[in-house]
C-alpha cells in the first residue's frame, strides 16, 4: 500500500513537472539573461546641462512650491497618477504556495503586464512580514507615492482583512487582483458561455469548488450580477459550506448565510448532481474532479477548471465525460480565464478619473465589456474570451471603468466615454511602439533561445 501511494506522489509530480514545460526551462534562461523583466526609464528629453538644471536643482523647486500649496497639483507635475504599488508577502503565489520573496519573478511579471497592456508604472514590491497589521501599516506608509495599489499573492483568509482595511483607510483605489481580477473574467466568460448553451444566469444551479480568495469573491460578484444565490453551493475541502457549520472563518460563514438554502450537505459528489455549472477555483490536479461527477450534472454543463499550474481536471477528461464548454487558466488550452485581460486596463481606467476606490459597479462594467469584445468576435464553444494579444480590447475596458467610475461617485476628475477611450488608446499604443523601436534598435536584445512552441 505504501509502495502504490509513493507511486502516485511520484506521478502526479511527473504531470505538473509535463504541464510546465517546455516553458518552465525558457523562462529561467531568460530571467537569467535578462535580469528580470521591468526597469525604470525616462519620459523627458535630456540634451545639455541646462536641461538638468531644469529638471532638478534649481528648477525643481519651483514646482515643489506649487504643489505644497496645492496638493491635486502632484498628479499635474509629477508621475504619481500612474504609479501602481503591486504588493505581496509571497504567502499564496500561483500554485507554489507560501514562498515568500521566492514569488518576486511573479509580481515582476505583473508589473510588466501592467506596463505593456495599459502603460502603468507598476513597481513589485515584497513586503517581509506576514502579519497582516504590519502590511497595512506598510503599505499606507508609502501610499502616496501612488495612484493605485495591487494586493497579490496574500494567503486567505487575512488578504479579505487587509483589503478591508485599506480600501476604507487609503483615499486611493485597492485591487485584489486574485479577488477581483479572477472575478471579473469569471464573471464574463460564464455570461458568454451561457448564451452558447441557452441557459440564464439567474436560473443557474452554480457549484464553486474551493471557497479561497478567488472562489468566494468570484461567487459574491455572480450573485451581484443576478446569479441565485440561494441555488448556489459553495464546497471546501470538508465538504459543502452550509449555514451554522462549525470549523469555518467568518467569510466562508458569511456566505453560507447567502448560499445553499436548501442546507445541502456532503461532498463535492453530492453537490455536483443536477449543477449546471461548476467554478473551480481549489488546489492544481488533476483529480480534485472526475469525470464521474460532470457525468451526473445536468445538460450541457459549462466546467471552469482553474487552478495553477494544472487544472483539477484535464479539459479532454471534461469533455469526454460530457461537458459541454470548458475553460482553464492555462494558455496552451482553448478558453484561458486569466486576470492579465482585466487588471492593466481596470488600472487604466480608474488612473485616468483618479478614482477614489473601487466598487461593485466598475466590476461589473469590467467584465460586461470584456465578454462584449469577445462576443463581436464571434462566440465559440472554444473562444469565450478574448486574449491578451487583443490590443483594442484595453481601452474599451479602461474607458469603460472610467465612465462607470464617473458614474458611481468615486471619480476625482471627470471625462466624456470619448476622451477616456482617445486616452487610453494614445497611452497604450504608444508605449508599444516606445517597446517596438526599442527591441527593433536591439536596445532591448532577442531572447537567448527560440519561442516557445505555438499554440494548439
Amino acid at each position: 500500500m505504501i509502495f502504490f501511494y509513493i507511486w502516485f506522489i511520484v506521478i502526479k509530480k511527473l504531470e505538473e513537472t509535463i504541464m510546465i514545460e517546455p516553458y518552465g526551462k525558457l523562462a529561467v534562461e531568460w530571467h537569467r539573461y535578462y535580469k528580470g523583466k521591468i526597469g525604470v526609464t525616462i519620459k523627458t528629453p535630456i540634451t545639455s546641462y541646462e536641461d538638468l538644471a531644469i529638471l532638478y536643482a534649481p528648477g525643481v523647486a519651483q514646482p515643489c512650491i506649487e504643489i505644497n500649496e496645492d496638493k491635486e497639483k502632484i498628479y499635474e507635475y509629477t508621475n504619481v497618477g500612474n504609479f501602481v504599488a503591486v504588493i505581496t508577502d509571497g504567502s499564496r503565489v500561483l500554485g507554489l504556495g507560501n514562498i515568500g520573496r521566492a514569488g518576486m519573478p511573479v509580481i515582476e511579471a505583473k508589473a510588466l503586464l501592467f506596463k505593456y497592456l495599459g502603460d502603468i508604472d507598476a513597481f513589485p514590491i515584497f513586503i517581509s512580514t506576514q502579519d497582516p497589521d504590519e502590511i497595512v501599516q506598510a503599505v499606507k506608509w508609502i501610499s502616496q507615492s501612488f495612484g493605485g495599489v495591487n494586493l497579490e499573492d496574500i494567503d486567505a483568509p487575512k488578504c479579505f482583512g487587509i483589503y478591508e482595511r485599506l480600501s476604507n483607510e487609503l483615499d486611493i483605489p485597492v485591487f485584489h487582483d486574485d479577488q477581483h481580477g479572477t472575478a471579473i473574467v469569471v464573471l464574463a466568460a460564464l455570461k458568454n458561455a451561457l448564451k452558447l448553451v441557452g441557459k440564464k444566469l439567474k436560473e443557474l444551479h452554480i457549484v464553486m469548488v474551493g471557497a479561497g480568495t478567488a472562489s468566494l469573491a468570484s461567487a459574491k460578484l455572480l450573485i451581484e450580477a443576478g446569479a441565485n444565490a440561494e441555488d448556489m453551493i459553495i464546497v471546501d475541502s470538508k465538504g459543502i459550506l452550509y449555514q451554522g457549520r462549525p470549523d469555518m472563518d467568518k467569510y466562508k460563514a458569511e456566505m453560507a448565510e447567502k448560499t445553499n438554502r436548501r442546507m445541502l450537505k456532503g461532498s463535492l459528489r453530492d453537490a455536483l448532481k443536477g449543477a449546471d455549472v461548476a467554478i473551480a477555483l481549489s488546489k492544481p490536479g488533476p483529480g480534485v474532479l472526475t469525470g464521474d461527477m460532470i457525468s451526473t450534472m445536468a445538460d450541457k454543463p459549462i466546467i471552469f477548471a482553474l487552478a495553477n499550474p494544472t487544472p483539477e481536471i484535464p479539459p479532454e477528461e471534461a469533455l469526454e465525460a460530457g461537458a459541454k464548454i470548458v475553460a482553464t487558466g492555462r494558455a496552451d488550452y482553448p478558453n484561458q480565464i486569466n486576470n492579465s485581460i482585466c487588471f492593466p486596463a481596470v488600472f487604466r481606467g480608474l488612473l485616468d478619473v483618479r478614482a477614489r476606490g473601487v466598487n461593485t459597479s466598475i466590476m461589473l462594467a469590467a467584465a460586461y465589456e470584456i465578454g462584449r469584445y469577445a462576443e463581436e468576435q464571434g462566440l465559440k464553444e472554444n473562444h469565450i474570451l478574448p486574449t491578451m494579444m487583443d490590443t483594442d480590447l484595453y481601452p474599451r475596458v479602461a474607458a469603460a471603468v472610467g465612465r462607470a467610475a464617473i458614474e458611481s461617485g468615486v471619480a476625482r476628475v471627470k471625462h466624456t466615454y470619448e476622451e477616456l477611450m482617445e486616452k487610453a488608446q494614445l497611452r497604450i499604443s504608444r508605449y508599444r511602439r516606445t517597446l517596438q523601436l526599442l527591441m527593433r534598435e536591439g536596445i532591448i536584445p532577442p531572447p537567448p533561445t527560440i519561442k516557445p512552441p505555438a499554440q494548439p
